[in-house]
């Protein structure tokens, strides 16, 4: 049996498999924290959440967000970027962007903007890979 992908935009009714995956990017978080995080996400009209599916079951996710800056005009700001730790580095995070990326060229966005842990090397790898480069700083403040 072949294994199945396919990319699809998830809709708050999967929540539940959504944050259990949610869970590898900050276990800090409980489960149920990352439900009410994800519940309110679903209430803004600008957000999404994208999902790798292997065999129907969801092994990947990314939150995204539309946003207009004046530096790139229309834009889709992702984040919450997750595949499954078990199945890391087989293609599967690449052929996810290349969805993402496909479905904003043709939903009019300009640029795609993302964020990734300063200490996350690997991912810097990965974005670098696929044709991101570093814009700028991302600071922030916990108030």
């Amino acid at each position: 049996m072949t294994d199945k992908i396919e990319f699809k935009i998830l809709s708050r009714n999967e929540i539940e498999e959504i944050s259990i995956l949610g869970q590898q990017l900050n276990s800090k978080l409980t489960l149920e924290e990352t439900e009410v995080y994800l519940n309110q996400m679903f209430e803004f009209n600008n957000y999404m959440c994208f999902g790798a599916l292997l065999n129907g079951h969801i092994v990947g996710i990314s939150s995204a967000w539309t946003t207009i800056r004046l530096y790139s005009g229309k834009q889709l700001e992702v984040d919450n970027v997750i595949i499954d730790n078990r199945l890391q580095s087989k293609g599967i995070g690449k052929l996810f962007f290349n969805f993402i990326e496909e479905w904003a060229r043709e939903n009019g966005y300009k640029t795609i903007e993302l964020n990734t842990y300063v200490q996350n090397s690997k991912s810097h790898k990965f974005y670098f890979n696929i044709g991101y480069s570093i814009l700028g700083f991302h600071f922030w403040k916990h108030i």
